[in-house]
């Protein structure tokens, strides 16, 4: 079964199962859960600050920034190094 499919089963399941259950459930990954929030860099207000610097420094232009291609090249040519 993929990991789609386990998904999808345990979302329906959780749907319509008794409220015992899906406390049980929870209580068993709570932990998980927990860590897992924790993930999101946009819950973290510095590192929000530092992206709405970065934005700042690029509308204003004292950071030009790179294109694609360039950041592209760089990349290889670091990968060829090694």
């Amino acid at each position: 079964m993929t990991a789609l499919a386990i998904r999808e089963r345990l979302h329906n399941y959780l749907d319509v199962a008794d409220i015992k259950k899906v406390k049980a459930i929870y209580e068993l990954l709570q932990d998980d859960i927990d860590k897992s929030e924790g993930d999101d860099p946009w819950a973290d207000p510095a590192f929000v600050a530092e992206m709405n610097k970065r934005a700042d420094e690029m509308e204003s232009r004292i950071d030009k920034g790179r294109s694609w291609e360039e950041v592209h090249n760089s990349v290889r040519q670091k990968a060829k190094g090694k």
